[in-house]
């Protein structure tokens, strides 16, 4: 049988409640769903299978009561926002920047080069069009 249809039995001096549980499992399976590897070897698929059953073999670690409180408080002035960008750039090579500045170069020469064209074509209409009798 599967591990959510089962009674769920866990050690009730590391987990407080269902309620506790659910909360922990709900995290876990967050990070799984965000590209965290499982701590443990299943035959499950399910982000939030696996969580459950990483949090009743005692593979997470979590907090509890006033030090929650204030690791809650520090996480919302993390700048998660920031810490994205950061990778981002973390994560980019540098030679994508020159190829990107390369392209750059190269595109503003093509525009500057179709500019031109652009001109001498009219220029030469204009031309034809004055060397032209009026009739």
């Amino acid at each position: 049988m599967d591990i959510v249809s089962l009674p769920i039995e866990y050690d009730k001096e590391k987990i407080d409640s269902r309620f506790r549980l659910v909360i922990i499992a709900a995290q876990r399976a967050k990070e799984l769903a965000y590209g965290a590897k499982p701590r443990l070897k299943t035959k499950y698929k399910k982000f939030s299978t696996i969580a459950i059953e990483e949090a009743l073999e005692g593979k997470l670690e979590f907090l509890v009561g006033e030090e929650a409180r204030l690791a809650n408080e520090e996480a919302k002035k993390f700048d998660y926002k920031r810490f994205l960008e950061e990778k981002r750039k973390e994560a980019m090579p540098e030679d994508l920047s020159e190829l990107e500045k390369d392209l750059r170069v190269y595109l503003h020469e093509r525009e500057e080069a179709g500019k031109q064209a652009l001109e001498e074509l009219f220029t030469e209409k204009q031309k034809k069009s004055e060397n032209q009798p009026e009739g």
